[in-house]
């Protein structure tokens, strides 16, 4: 950060300003943030490619009805059979129903064709006949459209409230299915994600800070910021959901909310932990506050830099849940890297070094304690490097076996939630009795006029119960052709292929099928298209920005190897735990979305550490004891950032998505492997072994770099610049002579400069004396 920006920021007047400023955003944006939910999408077509078969169908259909219609099902169920009061009681509760308010019927709505109109069982055979009632008379359906466009989404869960009261038959089990009673299942099941996910969220990461200051005031100051970063993203998010075209849903919205709260801490933690150890130099918390945003700011732009623009990689993806992914997350990186390194500092400027009772840094002590077990991990490393990271590979890789009992798929709907909700045990009555949902069609446009010929060319194919919707006079042709199977199945996915394959094959239709079934099979295309193209894409962007930050090509190359390895790992240890806990599969974007995020989180650690091993290894020129300095001085920070993002992904674990439950203990298993295993362990032990050749083909490898010896007059001054307090230890060791083996010399000769003394051998490094 240039100087005038320092200055700004933590300046005795100007820090004021720098609040007053937060506190105008907090008031503007959020409003915004009560009106996230919204601008939210619950219709999977929303998201689809705009090439794909269901996106041409639906665009067709449109021309004939309305695109905001939710087909719905009742579905009463007696067990021993329903009887004839049953039978009168739901044909006499049709007209309450029709009158809700939200209920399309054809006299509402006399020029457009309603596909299903509301209909309902008779107890006659006329009523199975048109799928109404289960063969053996257990189970009857009334099927309906609700279009709630104009209104708040939440009104929806409010008709399923009233259909619940209205449609009670002593001894009849109700549940509202189909597409209206999913999409509110969907929506109370995503409830969770604004208000008990965040303080979930909120409560991991103030339980870790005072875990880690070990102070009852310090965690607080990270808390509002984070905070102030979330409600900021969200604003904006909200702002280009309506003016940008910005689509969201339910998945991007809660891992906007995880990654704020995750990332932001994390840049908290380096921030503060810098601050403490230059408030040990500094008299003045202003001037201390200044060298902190020098020193750990460009290793945290630089971090968040390249986890933005991995974010934006997704863009590229057909699917619009995930091209819409990474400008949220991007919104939500840069929302919280502004807030930690604007209004962080201008808090812990103002508050002073009280805010860290009951341990405050003083003046003319070294702040923040460096070496410990880190730097003995360091030696212990030195030893046998090789060894140590070819062991340790050996166990990443055998992790990576795991990868064998994946299954991505897509879950059908009793495979979604973790919880049953009323339409999952709707759909399940529905398949146990044989008994197809109505409200779920395999929906064929066609030419105008060509009705007929669609629906005989599909009865000749074998399908029973097509129907045609319109009468040869609209625009578009409209033919409906019963799905008795679960729209998300397998076996349904081969039902809309074959009925694609005959209809394309009517001469002069131009026909297009879409539906439920349809639109997730092309769904389930488009993905897997996106995972074999953002994947690579996005390992190329973030291997670029770790060839420029670190002036060198192989150390990059080493490093996202390392990060790769990592998320095989961590994907073949999740295998392994979803199998226990009984999960039929993974979704087609859990191996997408946790690639992502863990490249871009998982490198933001190696970018701490190998910022310090350059910033060390161009001020001596030995790589090798760089890299036990910078594991000394960044062990606890990162690592406690690592644990902090870790516990705020784990936090989807709440939610009763079965997808988000997945990708958050996949990318929590993840943070985990790539902090304390990967960076502490796989990284340096490659630093030690290799040495000055990983900065290939830079000045580093060849040993062309300025090494800037210590003054002798610098040997025991008070002051030494605290964050490069673990090369001072180290460079102390350095000078002390060999342990001797006869009487020890006498006091005057031990207290010599060390040029007196014996001179050490340069090739050695710590932990050889």
């Amino acid at each position: 950060m240039s100087e005038r920006i320092v200055s700004a920021i933590t300046g005795p007047v100007t820090k004021w300003v720098v609040l007053g400023f937060w506190l105008v955003m907090l008031v503007l944006m959020g409003p915004l943030t009560g009106k996230l939910g919204d601008v939210e999408s619950h219709d999977n077509s929303d998201w689809l490619p705009a090439n794909a078969e269901s996106t041409q169908a639906i665009d067709e259909l449109a021309k004939v009805q309305d695109p905001d219609d939710l087909t719905t099902t009742i579905v009463y169920h007696r067990e021993g059979g329903l009887t004839k009061s049953d039978y009168t009681a739901i044909v006499l509760q049709i007209p309450e129903i029709a009158s809700l308010d939200g209920v399309v019927t054809q006299e509402s709505k006399p020029d457009q064709p309603v596909m299903p109109a509301i209909a309902y069982p008779t107890g006659e055979k006329k009523g199975q006949k048109h799928g109404l009632v289960s063969a053996d008379g257990e189970v009857a359906t009334v099927s309906l459209v609700v279009n709630y466009a104009d209104e708040d989404p939440t009104a929806l869960l409010e008709l399923r409230d009233d259909l619940v009261e209205m449609t009670k038959i002593d001894g009849v089990d109700v549940y509202i299915g189909g597409a209206g009673g999913s999409t509110a299942d969907q929506m109370e099941a995503g409830a969770g994600i604004g208000g008990a996910l965040l303080y979930a969220a909120a409560g991991v990461v103030i339980v870790i800070l005072l875990i880690t200051y070990r102070s009852p005031v310090l965690w607080f100051l990270p808390l509002v910021s984070v905070l102030v970063a979330l409600v900021v993203s969200m604003g904006v998010v909200y702002l280009c959901a309506m003016y940008a075209g910005l689509t969201l849903n339910q998945m991007n919205r809660a891992i906007l909310d995880v990654l704020v709260f995750g990332a932001g801490t994390d840049y908290a933690l380096l921030l503060i932990a810098r601050y403490r150890e230059e408030l040990g130099r500094h008299e003045d918390r202003h001037k201390a506050m200044a060298a902190a945003l020098r020193g750990s700011a460009p290793a945290i732009i630089a971090s968040a830099g390249t986890v933005t623009v991995g974010m934006l990689g997704l863009m590229v993806a057909t699917m619009g849940s995930t091209a819409s992914l990474g400008p949220v997350c991007a919104i939500g990186i840069v929302a919280g890297l502004v807030v930690m390194l604007t209004l962080l500092p201008a808090l812990l400027v103002i508050t002073g070094r009280w805010v860290f009772w009951p341990v405050k840094p003083a003046y003319g002590t070294s702040g923040e304690k460096s070496g410990g077990i880190w730097a003995r991990l360091g030696d212990w490393i030195r030893k046998r490097p090789r060894a140590v990271w070819i062991g340790t590979a050996a166990v990443l890789l055998a992790c990576c076996g795991g990868l064998s009992m994946l299954k991505i798929t897509t879950l059908d709907s009793s495979e979604t939630y973790t919880k049953d909700f009323p339409s999952l045990i709707g759909d399940r009555v529905l398949e146990e009795h044989d008994l197809g949902d109505p409200s779920n069609p395999i929906q064929v446009v066609s030419a105008p006029g060509t009705e007929k010929d669609v629906v005989e060319a599909l009865t000749k194919a074998g399908y029973e119960g097509v129907t045609p919707v319109t009468d040869g006079t609209h625009e578009v042709a409209l033919t409906a052709v019963p799905l008795a199977t679960d729209p998300m199945s397998k076996a349904s996915f081969d039902t809309v292929e074959d009925v694609r394959g005959v209809v394309h094959a009517v001469d002069g239709a131009d026909a297009l099928a879409t539906g439920t079934a349809a639109i997730q099979l092309d769904m389930a295309s488009a993905t897997d298209r996106d995972t074999k193209v953002v994947m690579p894409l996005v390992l190329g962007l973030v291997l670029i920005i770790l060839m420029i930050l670190l002036r060198s090509v192989l150390s990059p190359l080493l490093l996202m190897a390392t990060v790769v390895l990592s998320f095989g790992a961590a994907l073949g240890l999740s295998a392994i735990i979803f199998d226990a806990m009984g999960f039929a599969g993974q979704g087609r974007e859990f191996p997408l979305f946790v690639f992502v995020f863990l490249v871009a989180l998982g490198i933001d650690y190696n970018i701490f550490l190998m910022h310090r091993v350059r910033e060390e290894a161009v001020e001596h020129g030995d790589t090798r004891r760089a890299s036990l300095v910078a594991l000394s001085a960044t062990g606890g920070v990162i690592t406690s950032a690592g644990v902090v993002l870790a516990a705020t992904f784990a936090v989807l674990t709440t939610l009763p998505h079965v997808s988000f439950i997945e990708i958050g203990l996949a990318i929590a298993l993840g943070v985990l492997l790539d902090t304390l295993v990967v960076r502490s362990v796989l990284v340096t032990a490659i630093n030690l072994d290799l040495g000055d050749v990983i900065w290939w083909p830079s000045r580093l490898a060849r040993g062309r770099t300025k090494i800037r010896s210590p003054h002798p007059a610098a040997v025991g001054r008070p002051m030494a610049p605290a964050y490069h307090q673990p090369r001072q230890q180290i460079d102390h060791q350095l000078r002390q002579p060999p342990p001797m083996r006869g009487p020890r010399p006498p006091q005057d000769l031990r207290g010599q400069p060390p040029q007196q003394r014996r001179p050490r051998d340069p090739g050695r490094y710590p932990g050889q004396y």
